[in-house]
C-alpha cells in the first residue's frame, strides 16, 4: 500500500465507507471494518479523510450516511448496499454531486458505480457445492436427500453463490444419485434460516445433508441437529466466511468445510481503487483483473475478482489460521483442543 501514497497525495476529499448490517455477517464489524480503516489509512489517507458508518439494517439509515458523507465534501464512496434498491439510490445521488462510487462486495443491480470488488461469487458458490460431495462421499452418506438453502433474495451475491453450487449439484439430482429434497426461500437472518430448515426437516425426515450458504446460517441449525442425536459426521453441511463457530463446526465433525475470502486482500483493493478515482486517476490493469455483468442495467462492470478457498481440518492451519483471521487460540479452546491437535493447528 506504501506505493499510493504518492497517489494519495494529489487527491482530495473524503473517502466514505458504507457498510450494510451486523447480521447477515459479523465479518462488517470484525473484519471489513479495521481492515478498510486500515487500508485506507495504509495508502495515505489521514483520519478526518476517512469515514466508515454501518446501516445496521437499515436501508433509510443507509441513505441517509451516504447524503452525510456526499454533503461533507466525500469524493469517493465505498458502498456494501443493503439491497440493489437502497444502492442505486445511493448511487444516483452520487453521480448527480460528482462522487465516485465503488460496490464492495455486492454489486448493485441497476447501479452507476465505477468498479466492483469482491470475490469471484460463483466459485464460492461452486466451492461449497464441491465440498458437499466430497463430504457426502467422504463420510459415507447412503441416499443423499439433499436441501439446498440459500441467502437473502435481495443480494446479488446470493444468487450468484447459488447458481454456483446449483450447477455442480444438477447433475447429481439429474442422476437420481441424490434427491433435492427442499429448497428453501432464503435468508441471511440465522433465526429465520433455522426456522426454514426446521419446517425441511420436519416436512422430510430422511434429509442428511444440508447446502447451507454461510456460517452464520449454518450454525443454529447444526445445534439443532446435535439436539436431535445426529452424529459427528453423518449429516454434511456447508459454510463460507470462516466464522470461529464455522471452524468449530468444521473441527467437530458437523460441518465439511467453509468458504474463506481473505477479507484484508478485498479491503486493500478497495482502497487502492479509491485513492486512484480520489486523485482523477485510472487504476492499473494489474488491479482491475476482469468485468462482472450488471443484469438490470446491462452493462459489465470493471471488477477486481478475489480468489476464495475451500478450508477443511487439512488446510485450517495454512489459511485462517496463518492469515490469522482466527487467532488458534480462540478457536482450539476446551473440547477443540484435542481436534485442533490432530489438524496440526497450535
Amino acid at each position: 500500500m506504501d506505493q499510493l501514497k504518492s497517489v494519495a497525495a494529489k487527491g482530495k476529499g473524503l473517502v466514505g465507507v458504507l457498510l450494510p448490517d451486523e447480521t447477515s455477517s459479523t465479518r462488517y464489524v470484525e473484519f471489513d471494518q479495521p481492515y478498510l480503516q486500515q487500508a485506507l489509512s495504509d495508502a495515505g489517507l489521514s483520519g478526518s479523510d476517512i469515514q466508515i458508518k454501518n446501516a445496521l439494517g437499515s436501508p433509510q439509515t443507509q441513505k441517509s450516511q451516504a447524503t452525510s458523507m456526499i454533503t461533507a465534501g466525500a469524493s469517493v464512496l465505498i458502498l456494501d448496499a443493503l439491497d440493489s434498491g437502497t444502492g442505486s439510490s445511493i448511487e444516483t445521488a452520487a453521480k448527480a454531486a460528482g462522487v465516485a462510487v465503488i460496490d464492495y462486495d455486492r454489486l448493485t443491480l441497476g447501479g452507476s458505480r465505477s468498479y466492483y470488488v469482491s470475490f469471484n461469487n460463483v466459485q464460492v458458490g461452486k466451492l461449497m457445492g464441491q465440498g458437499l460431495v466430497t463430504c457426502i462421499t467422504d463420510w459415507n452418506v447412503k441416499s443423499p436427500n439433499v436441501v439446498v438453502m440459500k441467502g437473502a433474495a435481495t443480494d446479488n451475491n446470493a444468487t450468484l453463490f447459488a447458481q454456483g453450487y446449483d450447477g455442480v449439484l444438477a447433475p447429481y439430482f439429474a442422476n437420481g444419485k441424490y434427491k433435492d429434497v427442499a429448497n428453501p426461500a432464503g435468508t441471511w437472518d440465522a433465526p429465520t434460516a433455522l426456522s426454514e430448515f426446521q419446517q425441511a426437516y420436519t416436512a422430510h425426515s430422511n434429509i442428511n445433508a444440508a447446502l447451507i450458504p454461510n456460517d452464520e446460517n449454518g450454525a443454529p441449525i447444526i445445534h439443532y441437529l446435535q439436539g436431535q442425536g445426529i452424529k459427528a459426521k453423518t449429516f454434511p453441511t456447508t459454510g463460507q466466511d470462516a466464522t470461529l463457530t464455522g471452524l468449530q463446526n468444521i473441527l467437530n465433525g458437523y460441518q465439511c468445510g467453509t468458504v474463506y475470502k481473505p477479507i484484508y486482500l478485498e479491503a486493500q483493493a478497495a482502497a487502492a481503487l479509491a485513492v486512484y478515482l480520489r486523485a482523477g486517476e485510472s487504476p492499473s490493469s494489474a488491479l482491475v483483473n476482469g468485468t462482472t455483468e450488471d443484469t438490470t442495467a446491462k452493462v459489465a462492470v470493471p471488477s477486481v475478482l478475489l480468489t476464495p478457498t475451500w478450508v477443511t481440518t487439512s488446510n485450517m492451519n495454512s489459511t485462517v489460521i496463518a492469515d490469522k483471521f482466527v487467532p488458534a487460540s480462540q478457536l482450539c479452546t476446551g473440547t477443540y483442543k484435542a481436534e485442533c491437535t490432530a489438524a496440526g493447528i497450535s
